[in-house]
């Protein structure tokens, strides 16, 4: 879905199927393919058309399952490309959710528009003036952006009729993780957001989410989970909140990175969670969260501790 506003947006629109509708759906152009290989793998040699060419479980142009689901917005980290959530996007299509799964022009490899354009990263060597905070509030009104565009008298999607706009969550990957709690702080319609692996940028983090839920879901790092603004966002979340971080896990735990890398035989390193495993976590916890908070269903997996995913530990800050 591009759509026309302070700047072009791309958006992947992921939601409950009929049955045997739609056909084959990208993963990413080859042109896109090229560019972040290019990024995240110089010199691998990885020809560009085995990474576009990767298949995922969605159909294209499928015709919508009969009802009205909650929109989840997804967001990807700071040069990373909206298909990196494209395991955690399908995954809640699969729950009963619209997803929008969004990129921020000009702040990954490559970004190709339905014309065959594709823009590369302005801003990927030289964060703008305002530094990552600049690149977080700017993420923030792209979000509510594409909100607005999904669930206005006019939409920019012909199957917005699916959408219920009462019951909209986010989640963000790393930087956009901040742009999600900025996003709640502006915007009340985002009822419920997840921050995966994301600092806060701001001095006063989480302040105004008016006690709306929020959930913290780390890597494990030098002390597990224990980011220094993600303290100071704590104390300030007065709703709903859990801080839940991964054993053996890294920034790339969240996104499809690890699979692909995986598969490109680039070897795990020791003690790490294998790479399928953290984004079945992923999935698991953002599932259940969203299912508790836009769904109104019970979720015993965020209770506590779970024997079934030791990996997971609960926080106390």
């Amino acid at each position: 879905m591009p759509s026309a506003g302070p700047r072009q947006l791309m958006v992947s629109m992921y939601y409950p199927a009929r049955p045997g509708t739609g056909g084959p759906a990208a993963y990413m152009t080859t042109e896109e393919a090229r560019l972040l290989l290019q990024d995240r793998a110089p010199g691998s040699n990885i020809p560009p058309e085995e990474l576009s060419g990767t298949r995922t479980w969605a159909h294209a142009d499928a015709r919508p399952a009969r009802g009205r689901f909650p929109l989840v917005v997804l967001s990807p980290g700071f040069t990373f490309p909206r298909g990196m959530l494209t395991s955690l996007a399908e995954d809640l299509a699969s729950r009963g959710y619209v997803v929008a799964l969004a990129d921020h022009t000009y702040e990954a490899p490559g970004i190709t528009f339905p014309n065959g354009q594709t823009l590369t990263c302005a801003i990927c060597e030289r964060p703008p003036t305002g530094g990552f905070e600049a690149i977080a509030r700017s993420r923030a009104k792209d979000l509510f952006f594409v909100i607005d565009q999904l669930t206005q008298r006019h939409p920019a999607w012909r199957y917005a009729h699916t959408i219920d706009p009462e019951r909209s969550g986010a989640a963000g990957h790393s930087i956009s993780g901040d742009a999600t709690a900025m996003a709640m702080a502006a915007d009340d319609r985002v009822r419920a957001g997840v921050d995966m692996d994301g600092s806060f940028q701001e001095a006063n983090p989480a302040a105004g989410l008016h006690g709306r839920p929020f959930l913290l879901f780390g890597a494990e790092h030098e002390a597990p989970g224990m980011d220094a603004s993600w303290r100071r966002g704590w104390a300030n979340l007065n709703g709903w909140k859990r801080w839940l971080t991964i054993t053996g896990s890294d920034h790339g735990t969240f996104t499809d990175l690890n699979v692909l890398s995986a598969q490109a035989d680039r070897p795990v390193p020791s003690g790490a969670i294998p790479p399928v495993r953290g984004l079945e976590i992923t999935r698991a916890y953002l599932g259940a969260f969203f299912d508790l908070q836009l769904k109104g269903i019970a979720q015993p997996l965020l209770d506590g501790p779970s024997p079934a995913n030791p990996e997971v530990v609960f926080q106390q800050p």
